[in-house]
């Protein structure tokens, strides 16, 4: 089977890759890009993806609305000020499998853990999914913090 990588995307590479650190930066400047002659940096495939469902999190639900994309984004952001107790880090875990839902690129979802370390950061949960692409049954790994407070 062949496969259409121009289904899974291409667009302008928005995000450093999320270190596993306490970075709370959700996005940054556009990058140059690193050929001749083209003057922003894409990112392409199930990079693309990844970065899509990254955005997808962050993005709180409801917030593009006015632009017609009313069901876009997560309701994590409603847990921002909320205690890091395991009811918690449920909800989160719901509030991701329903964003990845909304995602037609992806197949299914392989593994979704969402962990604490009180050490690190008392308010920081860890979002680690791992999810099957849907055109190119690629698995993706995406984790990232997020931070209650």
């Amino acid at each position: 089977m062949a496969i259409d990588l121009a289904r899974l995307g291409t667009d302008l590479h928005l995000l450093s890759p999320v270190d596993y650190g306490d970075d709370r930066t959700t996005a940054g400047d556009l990058r140059e890009g690193l050929r001749q002659g083209i003057d922003l940096a894409v990112i392409a495939g199930a990079d693309n993806i990844s970065q899509a469902l990254l955005l997808r999190l962050l993005t709180p639900r409801g917030a593009l609305e006015p632009l017609g994309h009313s069901t876009y984004g997560s309701r994590l952001h409603t847990l921002i000020g909320e205690h890091n107790t395991e009811a918690n880090r449920n909800r989160a875990r719901l509030y991701v499998l329903e964003a990845i839902a909304q995602e037609p690129r992806i197949r299914q979802v392989l593994a979704l853990s969402v962990t604490t370390n009180r050490s690190a950061n008392p308010t920081r949960i860890d979002i680690t999914i791992n999810a099957e692409v849907a055109e190119s049954g690629e698995v993706i790994n995406l984790v990232f913090p997020f931070f209650l407070e």
